[in-house]
């Protein structure tokens, strides 16, 4: 009898995120009820007590302040057995020192996923990469539950926290005041003014007298950010 699989659409930007219940080394979470108003971060290492992934946890859990700072959680994900997730973070903790951090404790809560049925519905277990191991994914949900950036990495490749924390300020500030970021912004840094939708528009534009907008042509209008 001819084996039948379950092929998973990869969610995109814009998506609602795919719901899911999981047992995680903080108990039980239901996504998204229990992160209403919250952005999220969802991210997902290949397995536990490895290099590249103990390095990242302990940079999260440093970070995990100033994620909250921006009313943002976090939920890590492998495939392995929440037995094995404990006594991993039970050992970054007891005896792991790298890049001047030690007695790191992991508070977020790490998924559980043997079946992998959240890393499936995630599209984070890509099979040219491994069928057994979920590749370095990160999603960022809005507090409405919406994916608003997706970043994938191989499986040698750690992540860049500083630009993981710039997404979601990036993502705050063009919600908050209707804005775009140009390239490298940091908060505090110029935002561009959404292009003009008419031709009266960008001639006004060009011709303001505002102090704190300015043109560099009719279609890349910048403003200082206050």
């Amino acid at each position: 009898m001819e084996e039948t699989k379950q092929f998973f659409r990869m969610p995109l930007i814009g998506d609602d995120a795919p719901k899911f219940t999981a047992t995680t080394t903080q108990g039980v979470i239901n996504f998204p009820e229990d992160y209403t108003g919250k952005w999220v971060i969802l991210f997902s290492h290949p397995a536990d007590f490895t290099p590249v992934c103990t390095s990242e946890f302990m940079t999260f859990a440093r970070m995990q302040q100033e994620f909250k700072d921006l009313n943002t959680e976090l939920i890590g994900l492998s495939v392995d057995s929440l037995y094995a997730h404990i006594a991993w973070l039970r050992t970054i903790k007891e005896k792991i020192k790298w890049n001047g951090m030690e007695n790191m404790e992991v508070n977020f809560p790490l998924i559980e996923d043997i079946s992998m049925d959240v890393a499936n519905k995630f599209g984070m277990i890509q099979p040219n990469q491994s069928n057994t191991q979920a590749v370095r994914a990160v999603f960022v949900m809005d507090p409405e539950a919406k994916i608003r950036t997706i970043l994938y990495y191989p499986l040698s490749t750690g992540r860049n926290f500083d630009e993981i924390k710039r997404i979601i300020q990036a993502l705050q500030k063009a919600d908050k005041d209707g804005v775009a970021t140009p390239a490298d912004w940091r908060p505090g840094d110029d935002v561009i003014v959404p292009p003009a939708g008419s031709c009266g528009v960008a001639q006004d534009r060009m011709e303001s007298e505002d102090d704190d907008v300015y043109c560099l042509d009719w279609f890349m209008c910048l403003k200082k950010d206050k």
